[in-house]
């Protein structure tokens, strides 16, 4: 069996990287893992935030799915996790659930900051309970995600500043929400694509959005229209305006 600490440099695969130079930011410096399943989105991550002379950020290792994260993030033990909400494997939600033991640790806990395309009440809410320390959208400039981190890092919780009021909501009320069937009948990615959808966004804004090509927009669509028994994205955003997805 290979060394799980070993960076493959394929994309897909866990990726630990060596160990940083000397000399990050005046008094500051924390070891970041990536775990996100886009290999482009990872490399400009870490272009943006992994200069450690100039940002004391150290990204030690990346991932791609849910088995990867877990494994690299158990050899390295880094201080922050940047964890997108949906991947391979269970999402974040699962990384968060094998990892647990790690963020329990009084010693060197892990801690975790979600970033993510999503906005979704039920992803940010969903991550939240499962022990993250925070939830940052994917438009954060690098300079706020650098800050981002270190609060993390420090223990304080950050959030985007819409997605707070979903935390607060959610916390404040002692009922769980209710369930709907038919949106447990969509994958993930068949979420986003709806939200999205259902916002005016055309096919090719939403495949640069999500990183995936025109032809997988026009499947996930095809497929959420067939499992909620809609004929078009007029009835279908009707239907995501409704439930207060948009």
């Amino acid at each position: 069996m290979s060394d799980p600490t070993e960076a493959n440099g394929t994309a897909g695969s866990a990726e630990v990287a060596g160990p940083a130079q000397e000399g990050g930011g005046p008094g500051r410096h924390v070891r970041v893992v990536l775990v996100d399943d886009h290999r482009m989105f990872r490399t400009g991550v870490q272009a943006e935030i992994g200069q450690t002379g100039q940002t004391g950020v150290e990204v030690v290792g990346e991932a791609a799915d849910v088995d990867q994260a877990v494994t690299v993030i158990t050899a390295t033990r880094p201080e922050v996790v940047l964890l997108d909400v949906h991947l391979p494997g269970g999402g974040g939600v699962e990384v968060l659930r094998r990892c647990a033991p790690l963020m329990g640790d009084t010693e060197q806990p892990v801690r975790f900051l979600a970033l993510s395309v999503s906005d979704a009440a039920e992803d940010v809410i969903g991550v939240i309970r499962g022990g993250a320390r925070g939830y940052v959208t994917k438009t954060i400039t690098g300079a706020d995600l650098v800050n981002s981190i270190f609060r993390v890092q420090e223990g304080d919780a950050v959030f985007s500043p819409r997605l707070a009021g979903f935390v607060l909501d959610a916390f404040a009320s002692t009922d769980a929400p209710p369930v709907d069937e038919d949106l447990d009948r969509l994958t993930q990615r068949e979420r986003e694509v709806l939200r999205l959808i259902a916002r005016g966004y055309a096919y090719k804004e939403i495949a640069k959005q999500l990183y995936i090509s025109v032809k997988t927009v026009e499947s996930h669509v095809s497929a959420v229209l067939r499992k909620l028994q809609l004929s078009n994205r007029h009835e279908l955003t009707r239907w995501a305006t409704a439930r207060r997805l948009v």
